[in-house]
């Protein structure tokens, strides 16, 4: 069985208090998460685990994202030597970017073709983080991987996705996953 592993992370800082997003590796993981098809289920990853993630998505066949290649492997590339980037991937963003010609959210995407929305978004995570409510953030994390893997699902069935243009219409984009 192949064993596709989708992943999302969140962050302890923003790019604003680093110096902006060429220093993403310095954002530092606060929470990260997987869910991988041969395990059937979730994995929750905290700063002190950011190794065994890292070796999780070093096993996997696959690993799917959302805006992975730009964002969240720059993040872990803050604790590892090792090229994230050479593992296999799919970044639905960059796929997605090559075909529209623009940038997409995750949250367009799954609420055109689900009805589905993201219950916080990063800056929130991040409040959160300084909170030290990290149930909070592992809970947000795990359903943007839901949504993710909902997300690569239905474009690998049915070839196409949905999302809502700037004027609210509702539009798809074609997908060879």
């Amino acid at each position: 069985m192949k064993n596709i592993v989708y992943f999302d992370l969140e962050t302890q800082k923003s790019a604003d208090e680093v110096g902006g997003w060429d220093k993403i590796r310095d954002l530092k993981l606060s929470v990260g998460v997987t869910y991988s098809t041969r395990r059937g289920g979730y994995q929750i990853y905290q700063e002190r685990e950011v190794d065994e993630l890292i070796r999780e998505l070093q096993r996997a066949d696959l690993v799917v994202g959302f805006n992975v290649l730009r964002f969240d492997y720059e993040v872990l590339h803050g604790y590892t030597v090792f090229d994230l980037s050479q593992l296999p991937t799919l970044d639905m963003l960059v796929t997605i970017t090559e075909t529209l010609k623009h940038r997409l959210s995750l949250d367009s995407i799954a609420g055109a073709t689900f009805g589905l929305e993201k219950t916080a978004e990063g800056l929130q995570a991040i409040q959160w983080f300084r909170e030290g409510r990290m149930l909070e953030i592992a809970e947000y994390c795990c359903y943007d991987v839901k949504l993710t893997k909902l997300v690569h699902e239905y474009g690998v069935q049915n070839r196409q996705l949905f999302y809502k243009n700037r004027f609210g219409a509702k539009l798809s984009v074609r997908v060879g996953w």
